[in-house]
């Protein structure tokens, strides 16, 4: 557990639940709609036709990452075709197939085999995050994850300050060290946070013991279980996650109000997986 850890699983098993629904007032192209209608964040174009997928990929590279697994559901044709048209020159892609969509913990448990016991980078399929967020879990030496200022979340990223309250805050502690994830924090957590707590993006480097709480973490009453209850078992257990703070801004691709703001700022970038 030590050195740098160039290797990063994307969880991009997600039903897209939001994406999917209908939004008034929303104007996106055919291709756009069509991805979206299926639920496919990451395969949505921008305005020049590339998906998210594409962008998040070359900024993994930008980063330092060489090698990548794409945990997908069963049908990903889609993902798939798109890349063996336009293959990565700067990293291996690979896919691992979360059969039923059972939580993030389980997403993760779905790749065990493919980390072969290395450190590795886990993140979101549909958040475009810093190349630098990125660089510094590839080269931090240790788990960790990146604690995001909510002030540079709203002004330099595509989040508007209302959302800040629905992601999940982190409590850390003097020496920098996870003590603990809130997720969906009440009005007086939120409060008692200060005006400016540190934001998860779910943008995390892991030791191979996490397979191990995403194996014990209880079930939600859905019978899911999700990355946030693994990291607090394994916080429980003596894991200590670093927590690098980051001032700067995320592109969020949650539902369809996303999109138009999304492809437009991702159109003058050239994507190079």
């Amino acid at each position: 557990m030590s050195g740098l850890a160039t290797c990063a699983i994307i969880l991009a098993r997600g039903l897209g639940t939001r994406m999917r629904r209908e939004a008034v007032d929303v104007t996106v192209d055919p291709a756009q709609a069509a991805a979206a209608s299926r639920g496919l964040k990451m395969m949505i174009p921008d305005a020049r036709g590339r998906p998210f997928l594409a962008h998040l990929l070359s900024s993994l590279a930008d980063g330092g990452v060489t090698d990548v697994c794409l945990v997908v559901a069963p049908d990903h044709d889609v993902i798939r075709d798109y890349f063996l048209q336009h293959p990565p020159t700067r990293m291996q892609l690979q896919y691992v197939v979360q059969a039923e969509p059972l939580g993030t913990a389980n997403a993760l448990l779905a790749a065990e085999t493919w980390a072969a016991g290395r450190d590795v980078l886990v993140l979101n399929a549909d958040n475009l995050y810093p190349v630098a967020a990125i660089r510094a879990l590839v080269s931090l030496g240790s788990p960790g994850l990146v604690a995001f200022d909510p002030v540079a979340l709203v002004r330099d990223g595509n989040i508007d300050a209302s959302r800040i309250a629905s992601f999940a805050i982190l409590e850390v502690a003097r020496d920098g060290s996870l003590v603990r994830i809130i997720e969906k924090p009440d009005a007086a957590t939120l409060a008692a946070a200060g005006p400016t707590p540190w934001v998860s993006m779910n943008l995390w480097r892991f030791s191979p013991s996490i397979m191990a709480a995403c194996r014990d973490v209880t079930p939600s009453i859905r019978g899911e279980v999700e990355l946030p209850d693994a990291v607090a078992l394994a916080i429980s257990r003596g894991m200590i996650l670093r927590a690098v703070s980051m001032h700067a801004g995320v592109l969020d691709l949650s539902a369809r109000g996303d999109i138009s703001d999304v492809a437009k700022r991702l159109a003058a970038l050239e994507p190079t997986p």
